[in-house]
């Protein structure tokens, strides 16, 4: 038999600890400032146009960057980026330097930092931002891949990351 609970913030936590979700660093980089976030809320809408969104938590004033750049790239991770998923979630508090340190980048077509060795990065301009309770997502029409060597993608699933 279900039984009923109330979904308060920490049992939706702890539901959603047990979806496995792909981890990807999304970067900007505007006016001066460059940012990057590790996170799993990110996933394809349209392949006519090509369009990924992603979510950003509204409560980091340094996301500020991205809702106001009007492009992003997204970076698939894969098991030899721990490190990079660690520091660009916040993880050892390293300063934005030494978190893109941690990786070798470069730019396609919007200018957004693109992590070379990713297994696909997108390079995205922004089309639409829809703000959603604790969230942003960003709606990106995507002008340009790379693609990065074939390897096993790192996933977050019960509050840590794993590879398939």
């Amino acid at each position: 038999m279900l039984s009923r609970q109330e979904l308060d913030p920490t049992t939706y936590r702890e539901a959603m600890s047990h979806y496995a979700g792909h981890v990807q660093v999304v970067t900007t980089d505007h006016a001066g400032i460059k940012r990057g976030v590790t996170i799993t809320a990110a996933c394809s809408v349209s392949d006519s146009p090509p369009m990924v969104l992603a979510c950003l938590n509204n409560g980091n004033e340094s996301n500020a960057v991205f809702f106001e750049s009007g492009y992003f790239a997204l970076n698939t991770l894969a098991e030899p980026h721990l490190d990079l998923a660690n520091a660009f979630a916040g993880f050892g508090k390293l300063l934005v330097e030494e978190r893109f340190a941690l990786g070798r980048w470069t730019t396609l077509v919007t200018g957004a930092p693109v992590l070379e060795d990713a297994i696909v990065s997108f390079d995205c301009l922004v089309v639409d931002q829809k703000v959603t309770a604790t969230h942003t997502v960003l709606f990106g029409e995507v002008k340009a891949v790379n693609f990065g060597p074939d390897r096993p993608a790192l996933l977050y699933l019960d509050r840590g990351f794993r590879t398939l």
